[in-house]
């Protein structure tokens, strides 16, 4: 097949270069279709008790939370005359506001306590919007917080709440990502230019690249006209499209020089690259492409749409090695090679460092493992103290007028009146004295400061409950649990913040065993296909298994321990880790150490049925490929530590966490485990039983 593959687009190559062009333009076209249709959101579970509460709230009782909150200062008392008179003021300018449906204050609540700071200074303004999800109102947030964060006549405003923290985080995100695209893509072109060794050859990642990105958008677009897709898809899209388009045409290139410099003809070496690295790159892809897609597992339109995102864009960096790079190749020829500006590049050794490497591990594979496994271990210790959370104004640098403004509102405020509990009762008209029983209960919860009156409407009622403490911590999720324990007999509907925050990690909860049983199952069953082994899929596995375990202590140990600050940059310290932003990690480094798993393992595998020994096959094996799975390492750690320049502390946490697992795989887990491991098992590692061996390719 991938011969036949290779052949065609040889013969076929200008037509297959028009036709690429022609699906880049049109991909580049869809990104001015897409942006528009990106949501911030996405971060609740649909089919979660809290959201079912939250629909009775905003369809039978109205009630919807604030778009933005408002913290107004006025230095002496709330009840002041003059302070009455300068936010009566500043409260109806804002409620002129393009896009403002109505607001509702201290001073316009007639004095409601909730709404009034413990030292008896400040008061909320809430302002609402048409938007019936809050988080959507940012460019209303965007205007208010730059005419009235500040000063206002005698009074200092705060301007908070969860459109404005939202605001706050994607512009930090955009100009982030631009400063660190400044940084990593000129490194990214010096190393390219390095380890390719020609003007010419570095830049074909570009091929891949561009065909994976572009190619994504148009498939994000697609997805986007049936359900939604978050902004930060756009991240992992940039990011895994270069590092994709590296990885691959590193592999081809590679293999394609190789084959000229032994003497075959510009076809033959094309035909000989796709039959070999090219099946390579489709089974390497696969495996990253299910990796990828176990985020489409999770309740959650956030996680969904990495998962739509990294399956677009493995699937069209696949399409990009295999289709357009090689009919460029094939129009290069011999001048792939040209414009040198190193010449060990073009024409690597036979018996280099690597193929050294590899004999020195294997003439003591046991002391190797060993230590190899002592450093993993205590890179693992710090897991133990992992704690997970959610996004929440403290990702945000300090000194931010969102995070500001979320500080003031919890230093000052005693509880969470902006974001409280949000109870439905279904039918609990009819049953006052439960209901009163109920609330009694209620108030007896940890952390709950104030119970309202039941407020009834139809045969439904509505219960809130203000508490004093963050709505996204472990302690609320506690406090939710401890709510939602109560015994009574109605039936009752825990709704808001705390309790949606409280269903997602519940909901992730859940989904991540089958999430990670698809990834194991699927991940063992392409590689035995691709090596006819049971021993080297188990054993790939488990070894990245090894790999994230250590990963994820190193970000314990820095995010949650606050250690390393010089190297990853000033951040809010909260003791917890984001946990959609740890699942995405994982995913995507599991991905990516499958990929270099597999280019390792192919070209070892192909050293070993050419008749080498099982030592010799590993040694060459790795001299050929360990390379490139370095150079391609490199090249993607450097792309995502870029990622250590944001302001945004989960951001940090994904560029910090995938550079780093990605170097350590490339170095402690392949130059040194895999080979000590594959000499360990000798010839055993190529077994399978004989019926099972039908189901394997020739390589």
């Amino acid at each position: 097949m991938f011969e036949k593959l290779g052949h065609t687009l040889v013969r076929r190559r200008k037509a297959v270069l028009a036709l690429f062009i022609v699906l880049l333009v049109v991909g580049g076209a869809s990104s001015a279709l897409l942006f528009p249709r990106l949501s911030a959101g996405g971060y609740n579970d649909p089919a979660s008790e809290s959201t079912k509460a939250d629909k009775y709230i905003t369809s039978i009782f109205h009630v919807k939370d604030p778009a933005l909150a408002l913290v107004v200062d006025s230095k002496t008392s709330v009840t002041d005359p003059a302070t009455f008179v300068d936010a009566s003021a500043l409260e109806k300018a804002i409620a002129a506001e393009p896009g403002v449906t109505k607001t509702l204050s201290y001073w316009t609540a007639g004095g409601a306590p909730a709404l009034k700071s413990k030292d008896g200074k400040a008061g909320y303004l809430f302002v609402y919007t048409a938007k019936s999800d809050p988080g959507n109102s940012t460019e209303i947030a965007k205007s208010i917080q730059k005419k009235y964060d500040g000063t206002y006549k005698s009074l200092r405003v705060y301007v908070g709440g969860f459109s404005t923290i939202s605001y706050a985080i994607t512009t930090k995100i955009s100009k982030d990502l631009a400063l660190a695209e400044s940084i990593s893509i000129p490194v990214t072109f010096l190393l390219l230019l390095f380890i390719f060794g020609g003007l010419i050859s570095s830049a074909m990642p570009l091929v891949v690249g561009l065909s994976a990105i572009l190619g994504t958008f148009l498939i994000l677009y697609l997805i986007s006209l049936a359900t939604g897709v978050s902004i930060f898809a756009l991240n992992l899209t940039t990011g895994m499209g270069l590092g994709l388009g590296i990885d691959y045409s590193l592999l081809i290139v590679n293999r394609f020089r190789e084959e000229l410099h032994s003497g075959k003809t510009v076809e033959e070496s094309v035909v000989r690259t796709v039959a070999t690295a090219g099946r390579t790159v489709f089974f390497s892809g696969l495996t990253v492409l299910v990796t990828i897609a176990s985020l489409m597992f999770f309740p959650l339109m956030f996680l969904k749409s990495f998962g739509y995102a990294g399956v677009g864009v493995v699937f069209t960096a696949i399409f990009g090695a295999l289709i357009p790079l090689p009919a460029i190749l094939a129009i290069l020829g011999t001048r792939i090679d040209k414009y040198v500006v190193r010449k060990s590049a073009i024409t690597p050794k036979e018996d280099g460092r690597w193929a050294q490497t590899a004999r020195f591990v294997m003439k003591r594979p046991v002391a190797v493992v060993t230590v190899s496994l002592l450093i993993l271990a205590v890179l693992a210790t710090p897991i133990k103290n992992i704690v997970f959370s959610e996004v929440d104004s403290r990702v945000l640098p300090a000194n931010d007028k969102a995070a500001v403004a979320a500080a003031v509102s919890i230093n000052r405020f005693d509880g969470q009146t902006a974001n409280p509990i949000e109870i439905v009762i279904p039918g609990g008209a009819a049953h006052q004295d439960q209901m009163a029983t109920y609330s009694a209960d209620l108030s007896k919860v940890k952390n709950i400061v104030a119970v309202s009156a039941p407020e009834i409407v139809g045969s439904d009622a509505r219960i809130s409950a203000t508490f004093s403490i963050g709505s996204r911590t472990t302690d609320s999720e506690k406090m939710i649990n401890a709510v939602r324990a109560i015994p009574t007999p109605l039936k009752v509907l825990v709704g808001g913040t705390a309790a949606d925050y409280t269903d997602t990690q519940a909901g992730i909860a859940h989904t991540l065993p089958w999430a990670l049983g698809w990834i194991a199952l699927m991940v063992l069953i392409l590689l035995f296909t691709f090596t006819g082994s049971i021993i080297l899929p188990i054993k790939a596995v488990l070894l990245n298994m090894l790999s994230l375990g250590a990963t994820m202590g190193a970000l314990s140990w820095i995010f949650i321990g606050g250690h390393l600050t010089w190297l990853v940059g000033s951040f809010t310290k909260t003791g917890t880790i984001d946990t959609s932003m740890v699942i995405l990690t994982c995913v995507v480094v599991f991905g990516l150490s499958m990929d270099y798993e597999v280019f390792l393992l192919s070209r070892i595998k192909e050293e070993h049925d050419a008749g080498r020994s099982n030592v010799d096959a590993v040694a060459t094996g790795l001299q050929r490929s360990a390379r490139i799975i370095t150079a391609a390492a490199l090249l993607l750690a450097v792309v995502f530590a870029a990622f250590l320049t944001s302001g945004v502390t989960n951001i940090k946490t994904l560029g910090f966490g995938v550079a780093f697992a990605i170097l350590l795989d490339s170095t402690l887990i392949r130059a040194l485990l895999v080979p000590a491991l594959m000499r360990l098992f000798g010839e055993r590692n190529w077994w399978a039983p004989k019926a099972m061996k039908r189901f394997t390719i020739a390589h």
